[in-house]
């Protein structure tokens, strides 16, 4: 098992960034967090890194390309459809839960409203991350 873990978040909100921040620096201290905010930026940024991430997790509503068809990208693409992914939305319809599970996210989680929800979600998208060792 590696000794750090890469986590991508990508999120446009820089509240929830912040928050997100917070709740992994108090449960991961083996964590990495790198953010991407616009979803035009996602893919160049992906096939530019040398490691690519454990764990991505994903916003559904960003500027530019929408987390959707960012999902799509992702899953199609040969060398990353293997990265697991967390979808981390305030969405809480059942379509976009049904489109995302079946489009290969491997969680779809509807943003928690308390920072010890969000401590439980990091667990989450940390053991998804570590499912890969």
């Amino acid at each position: 098992m590696k000794n750090t873990l890469q986590i991508l978040l990508i999120e446009d909100d820089q509240d929830d960034v912040e928050l997100f921040l917070y709740a992994l620096r108090a449960t991961c201290m083996a964590c990495t967090l790198n953010v991407v905010r616009q979803g035009n930026e996602v893919m160049p940024y992906l096939q530019s890194v040398s490691q690519r991430p454990d764990v991505i997790v994903l916003d559904l509503n960003l500027p530019m390309v929408n987390g959707r068809e960012l999902l799509t990208q992702i899953k199609a693409d040969p060398d990353l459809k293997v990265v697991p992914v967390a979808i981390l939305t305030t969405s809480s319809a059942p379509e976009d839960r049904l489109y995302c599970l079946q489009a290969g996210a491997n969680d779809f989680i509807t943003k928690p409203t308390t920072i010890e929800e969000l401590g439980s979600v990091v667990k989450t998208v940390i053991q998804l991350g570590r499912s890969r060792d």
